[in-house]
């Protein structure tokens, strides 16, 4: 799976492995521009596409908005899913259309918190649309 060799072929461990099964978002990536989760991808698929993982997405010492308004809003706790719920709201957030919570919330469904910080990704992704 993209996953494994993501983590275990080019140690790229900021994408994690939860669920296993597609069920939790832990695992999501971005596959040309898209949110995919990696666990149920598999990696021969992927070839000679566009693969952003977590450790991508800032541009040097800069972080992404979405990191910015992630940390803003402490939208972690425990931080196990916080790569995964990154990755996905960046995706979201790349059309530029204004969501409102309920929205966010559908489009976000798939990424699970064992820590319930829902509240503070909402907030923290309100911010990044609108930046």
């Amino acid at each position: 799976m993209l996953l494994d060799a993501l983590r275990e072929q080019l140690h790229l461990t900021g994408t994690k492995k939860g669920c296993d099964h597609g069920q939790c978002g832990a695992c999501t990536v971005h596959i040309d521009g898209q949110s995919a989760l990696s666990c149920l991808t598999l990696a021969v698929m992927s070839e000679g596409r566009a693969i952003t993982t977590i450790e991508g997405l800032a541009r040097g010492e800069e972080l992404h908005p979405v990191q910015e308004a992630f940390v803003k809003h402490d939208a972690f706790q425990c931080g196990y899913c916080t790569p995964g719920q990154i990755m996905a709201a960046t995706a979201l957030v790349q059309d530029r259309q204004q969501r409102s919570a309920a929205e966010i919330r559908e489009a976000m469904s798939g990424n699970l918190c064992r820590c319930a910080a829902y509240a503070n990704i909402i907030a923290a992704i309100q911010e990044a649309q609108r930046a």
